[in-house]
């Protein structure tokens, strides 16, 4: 049997004989006690998710042309013949039907999403891909990449909870733009920040055991950084390989601040960082949780002098950057720009995703991999891959980040 089917069978074997409540449990202390679901607040008429205009790279993206039938850019759509959705199709022309895979994919997570919440309500769709001219000049809907959305009841009282629930499908543009509708977006499936797990821009740096800084970038395995043990105190950690890796690809990155002791580190919203609600709460206190979930007030880990202390979050915004890697430690944990974060993403389970890369830092650790190509090519390794797919099938939905949904599957 080849090595890396193996280790995936291995991977995949920890993942079921894990006890019901560790596989259930939060990152926390108390193991065997599931979080409550978050609570949904709908959004208000007008608003818009996440809060930059929709053609930008934080949202859905440029618009890149108009799709017509004779063009060759019509294999991108794909119909979609959920039984679970209606479509108006008013043009009874099936074109409302037509859209990009990753659009069907939203919608098609939507659909379940709407059933649950209303039951023996559907989603309605009463626009998609547009080939007649009806809306705005770039309007995604030309591309396919756009739905206008209501519930089949056509029940006003729901649309600000309908788009609610747009937002945890994973489109990346969610407006409630009429009284009558939703309008959602994707973006493009050439879009390279719709394919990365992200993390870290390149110019974002380590400590090593020396106390040099070196570029995140520039790490190669063997090296050991500075991160944090199971007990929450520093530790040097031998860095293993890169979970995600691309130099070339833009991304839109969170950067959290603050000021005493003063930091400043950028990191992908789907990322996961240690937070407290307040001072005197122990490292080990700390909950890993998405940086797009941090908020002013809050305080996070970083490192300094007598090791690694609590610092108050003093703004968070977001920032366009180059490059993204996520780098792979052995206590799955790494301190960058003296913030301490975790080594995972997506999945807000820090202790599952430790357990579950166990044979990977096992054979790193035995140099059973270490000329390994997945470390020199760029892309989200093999490993990651398998697990995201892995964890679809054992996870609910609501585990994974609202815009990390179906990234590895673009």
């Amino acid at each position: 049997m080849q090595l890396p089917r193996l280790v995936l069978l291995l991977s995949a074997a920890a993942l079921l004989l894990l006890p019901p409540g560790v596989r259930g449990c939060g990152p926390g202390r108390v193991v065997g006690r599931r979080r409550r679901p978050a609570k949904l607040s709908p959004l208000s008429y007008k608003q818009f998710s996440p809060n930059v205009p929709e053609k930008t790279l934080g949202a859905s993206g440029r618009y890149e042309g108009k799709i017509a039938r004779n063009s060759d850019r019509f294999k991108e759509l794909t119909p979609n013949y959920n039984p679970d959705i209606i479509f108006k199709d008013e043009e009874n022309t099936g074109a409302d039907r037509l859209m990009t895979q990753r659009c069907k994919d939203r919608l098609n997570s939507l659909a379940i999403s709407v059933m649950n919440q209303w039951p023996g309500v559907k989603l309605r769709v009463t626009e998609g891909w547009d080939e007649d001219g009806h809306h705005s000049e770039e309007s995604l809907h030309y591309e396919g990449r756009a739905v206008d959305i209501t519930t089949s009841d056509r029940d006003r009282n729901k649309y600000g909870m309908l788009a609610r629930l747009a937002v945890e499908a994973g489109f990346d543009w969610v407006f409630y733009e009429s009284k009558s509708h939703i309008h959602c977006s994707v973006k493009s499936e050439h879009s390279a920040a719709a394919k990365t797990g992200g993390c870290f821009p390149g110019s974002a740096t380590a400590t090593l055991e020396s106390g040099e800084k070196l570029a995140v970038s520039d790490l190669r395995p063997g090296m050991r950084v500075l991160a944090m043990d199971s007990y929450g105190h520093a530790a040097y950690s031998d860095f293993l390989t890169f979970l995600d890796k691309n130099s070339q690809v833009e991304s839109l990155f969170r950067v959290i601040e603050t000021e005493d002791p003063p930091r400043r580190l950028l990191l992908t919203p789907s990322h996961l960082i240690f937070v407290a609600n307040n001072f005197t709460s122990l490292p080990t206190d700390f909950r890993a949780v998405f940086a797009s979930h941090v908020k002013t007030g809050q305080y996070i880990l970083v490192s300094g002098v007598l090791g690694l202390l609590p610092a108050k979050v003093s703004s968070v915004r977001t920032q366009v950057d180059s490059g993204v890697y996520a780098p792979l430690t052995q206590h799955g944990t790494i301190v960058v720009d003296e913030v301490v974060v975790s080594c995972f993403a997506l999945v807000q389970k820090q202790r599952l995703a430790q357990v579950v890369f166990w044979p990977i830092r096992i054979l790193y650790g035995l140099g059973g991999m270490s000329g390994n190509q997945s470390y020199h090519t760029e892309g989200i390794h093999w490993y990651s891959q398998a697990l995201y797919h892995l964890g679809r099938w054992l996870l609910h939905d609501s585990e994974f980040h609202p815009q990390g949904k179906l990234q590895l599957e673009s």
